[in-house]
């Protein structure tokens, strides 16, 4: 008898919708931040909390409400959470001043956090073994055609419009998001289990005091001043929360499932691809426009290889893992995304787009291979039962790998930047090179040391990102292993012993 949800693929545009809300808006704001910066009157500092404010509410509660979601319902708590965003979204197309837009962004941060958790859980509770890595590898291209399209189309809009249409975008998105999931959507929850609210304050606090921490490094350094209580109170909390959860009774997170090979395998593999992965956009978005000369628009379509690569890594990917295993399907494919990283690292300032084309095709090939295929192996083992958490777990985990991989990348970055300058260089010069080719009015032999250096630099921060990702498919390799049929029951046995 046939027991699987007969809108089960319909319920998969609904997740995919979700997320896809989220990415979009992530990545076309990056494009917004100039326009808005001259409109609002912001300064540097405004638009640094713009952007953070988001990631680090986003952070802190992204465990908190993956076990909401469990306790309470995954459907619930991601309508609310679509609601929430879309609010919050269409009130920061009218707003007039930076203060107004940051509170804006942090309601959006919790509504972001509420909607995460809840469209991986409830995709693992609605596709049964088989089907789920189908579903995993179409919830994986939309977030990489969402990735590379909207900075595209933020720069479109920018320029057809204004920057309050990046945010706009977003309602009718929600909109349908929200009406196909009251009525395509059944509901799903956990068993019903005491409230763990210190475990929900610990957790909360020390995620934020964490991307915080790592935010701040590039600016103030990792153990110097305020930036060291900030990693104290990260500590001490994360530590605490650590403690408090293989304590109480009730516990918020199930840290049990570390004790699964593939979980806690997959999560740290992840994460550091994540860190690999991290500083990419940031560092070749850069290189197209202040090296190569690309307007926005331009450099956005040339993530387009990247994009289609992707896609059919996914549909490789998704007939791949049922003949050959994820383990396997997770290694050829990180051992790609390394190669692509080693081959961008190559690149100079006469090197042209030619080679960075390739790289990037060969990322998203690799990708799409290796990330759905680790995202259900790991979400494999979780139990129905707290679908919610453990994928919450993940989403965080991988949060912060992102966020390191921005910090160190981004640092790496500067400072290579920064030692490859000519000495006698205007100090605005030896900043950014967005500042040297705004001193250098005409002085062609400074532009040249500019790009030069840049690319030095970018050379050495993609060397690192490719030795992340070996280390990542090493120890996927190592830690690893398939599951087999009889295996189905596993982690509930292992996290009812």
């Amino acid at each position: 008898m046939e027991t699987r949800n007969p809108h089960r693929w319909w319920i998969l545009i609904v997740l995919c919708l979700s997320t896809l809300v989220l990415v979009i808006d992530s990545m076309a704001l990056t494009v917004a931040v100039p326009s808005m910066s001259a409109d609002l009157g912001a300064s540097a500092q405004d638009i640094q909390w713009i952007l953070d404010s988001y990631i680090l509410v986003f952070a802190g509660l992204l465990l908190t409400s993956g076990s909401l979601g469990d306790r309470f319902g995954r459907r619930k708590v991601m309508i609310i959470g679509l609601l929430l965003f879309g609010l919050a979204s269409l009130a920061a197309a009218f707003c007039s001043s930076p203060g107004e837009v940051i509170a804006a962004r942090i309601t959006m941060g919790v509504g972001g956090a509420l909607i995460m958790p809840s469209t991986l859980s409830i995709l693992i509770t609605v596709f049964e073994e088989d089907e789920r890595g189908k579903a995993m590898a179409a919830w994986g291209s939309v977030s990489m055609l969402g990735l590379v399209g909207s900075p595209v189309l933020g720069g479109l809009l920018i320029d057809r419009f204004s920057w309050h249409s990046i945010f706009f975008l977003n309602v009718p998105v929600v909109a349908l998001a929200v009406l196909a999931g009251l009525l395509l959507m059944p509901e799903s929850k956990g068993p019903w289990r005491k409230a763990d609210p210190l475990g929900a304050v610990l957790s909360a606090v020390g995620m934020t005091a964490l991307i915080w921490w790592i935010i701040e490094i590039p600016q103030h350094g990792a153990f110097a001043g305020r930036s060291l209580i900030t990693l104290v109170v990260a500590v001490l909390t994360l530590g605490g929360f650590v403690i408090w959860e293989n304590v109480t009774s009730s516990p918020m997170v199930p840290l049990a499932l570390f004790k699964h090979r593939n979980f806690s395998g997959g999560s740290l593999s992840l994460t550091l691809v994540q860190i690999g992965n991290g500083g990419l956009l940031l560092v070749l978005t850069q290189y197209l426009q202040f090296v190569l000369g690309y307007s926005p628009v331009k450099a956005g379509l040339a993530f387009v290889p990247l994009a289609v690569a992707a896609l059919i890594g996914n549909g490789a990917g998704a007939g791949l893992a049922a003949k050959i295993g994820n383990r396997l399907l997770i290694l050829v494919g990180m051992l790609v995304m390394a190669a692509s990283f080693v081959l961008l690292a190559t690149v100079t300032a006469e090197t042209g787009f030619a080679v960075p084309a390739v790289a990037l095709g060969l990322l998203g090939l690799g990708a799409g291979l290796a990330m759905p295929a680790a995202v259900g192996a790991l979400m494999g083992t979780i139990p129905p039962e707290q679908a919610g958490v453990g994928s919450a777990l993940n989403d965080t985990i991988q949060q912060a790998g992102t966020a390191l991989g921005i910090a160190i990348l981004g640092s790496l970055l500067t400072s290579g930047y920064a030692g490859a300058m000519p000495a006698d260089a205007p100090e605005p010069a030896k900043q950014s090179i967005a500042g040297a080719l705004a001193a250098a009015q005409g002085d062609t032999a400074l532009v040249t040391a500019a790009r030069e250096a840049f690319t030095s630099s970018m050379s050495t921060t993609f060397t690192i990102s490719a030795i992340g990702v070996l280390a990542a498919a090493l120890l996927a390799t190592l830690v690893m292993r398939d599951r087999k049929p009889a295996d189905a029951a596993a982690p509930e046995a292992e996290l009812a012993a």
